[in-house]
């Protein structure tokens, strides 16, 4: 079987999935998950616990078969070309999958063997792909004495032997420190430079902000939001205002003005004394120029204006009613902002 045309103009998305179900007895996994993911980008699926994020990457690399529905990979049927397709895609999942008892260099040897290299091309490959991702050094220990974050660059290394054209990363830095996340992020970023479509799920905000093109957002089995980080924050609405005077001492009164001032939409005011700032949410462009209007017409001079859009963190908690998992020691993402000089 050929591979399969995807796009009305006969060109290939990296993925198109279409009603995709999947049942374990009386949970849905799955309820109807349509994807498109255009080759050469990364693709960050979002979405709580139990969402159905492992279960799509899962049925998208033949490790499972979908209730119902259809899913095309690199041009190759899901279910129907499952042996071709494994052979032009990668997958990490959330925990390495590497043998401890073998050193880093045979992990690599054997899966290049497993996929049909020569043993030369397979010695060769292994050795690219250790220099790549910084364990020629330790190349000959076994795996078990590697670090966390040595095991996760070996498990990409392992996914990365057969050459994929799309890479599925299953939340690829649970349990990672930011410095070793950091580096994974790089290796992702340089992946997807070469010319692969990476599939990432994930739980962090900030790595969907470092790393996505384009976002689905899952909750309870179905795609409930999708689009680009910017697209998806509009779709929520709401700005927030960051009116900072010249004289700091002007904070408090300015923030009494604002909420006497009485502009439709617009809510309470709140002080961040620790930036000089009064926060002042709004809904419109002409909420933006009635609140500056105003604040100049008092006579107040101010040293900047800066409107915030809503965190990809705030985003989630509308779409899903709850706040994404983070781990501990990430920052927070930062917003959108757009200084506005005054």
């Amino acid at each position: 079987m050929k591979r399969i045309d995807n796009r009305p103009d006969g060109g290939q998305l990296a993925v198109r999935v279409r009603g995709l179900v999947k049942h374990y007895g009386e949970t849905k996994a799955l309820d109807g998950v349509d994807l498109d993911v255009r080759e050469g980008t990364v693709m960050g699926v979002l979405g709580p616990n139990g969402a159905g994020k492992t279960t799509l990457v899962r049925i998208l690399s033949t490790l499972i078969t979908p209730t119902s529905g259809e899913a095309v990979v690199a041009g190759y049927d899901v279910l129907r070309q499952p042996r071709q397709l494994r052979r032009v895609i990668g997958l990490t999942g959330q925990y390495a999958s590497v043998d401890e008892k073998l050193p880093g260099w045979e992990n690599l040897y054997l899966i290049g063997r497993l996929l049909d290299l020569s043993r030369k091309d397979a010695r060769a490959r292994a050795g690219e792909l250790l220099e790549r991702f910084s364990l020629t050094d330790a190349a000959k220990r076994p795996a078990s004495t590697y670090s966390g974050g040595m095991r996760r660059r070996l498990d990409l290394a392992a996914s990365m032997i057969g050459r994929p054209s799309v890479l599925f990363l299953d939340e690829p830095t649970t349990g990672l420190d930011p410095r070793t996340r950091n580096e994974v992020w790089d290796e992702v970023k340089a992946m997807v430079g070469d010319g692969v479509t990476v599939l990432l799920t994930t739980q962090y905000m900030e790595e969907a902000e470092q790393l996505a093109s384009e976002l689905t957002v899952v909750d309870r089995g179905k795609v409930i939001a999708g689009g680009g980080i910017e697209e998806l924050k509009a779709k929520v609405g709401g700005r927030t205002l960051r009116v900072r005077p010249a004289d700091p001492g002007q904070l408090r009164p300015l923030a009494a003005f604002l909420d006497e001032l009485g502009i439709t939409g617009l809510a309470s005011t709140t002080v961040d004394t620790e930036r000089g700032a009064v926060l002042v949410p709004i809904l419109s462009d002409e909420q933006l120029t009635a609140v500056v209007g105003a604040v100049t017409a008092q006579g107040v001079t101010l040293a900047s204006v800066t409107t915030e859009l809503p965190s990809l963190d705030e985003v989630f908690l509308s779409l899903t009613g709850h706040r994404a998992s983070a781990p501990q020691d990430a920052a927070p993402a930062t917003d959108a902002r757009e200084e506005v000089a005054v």
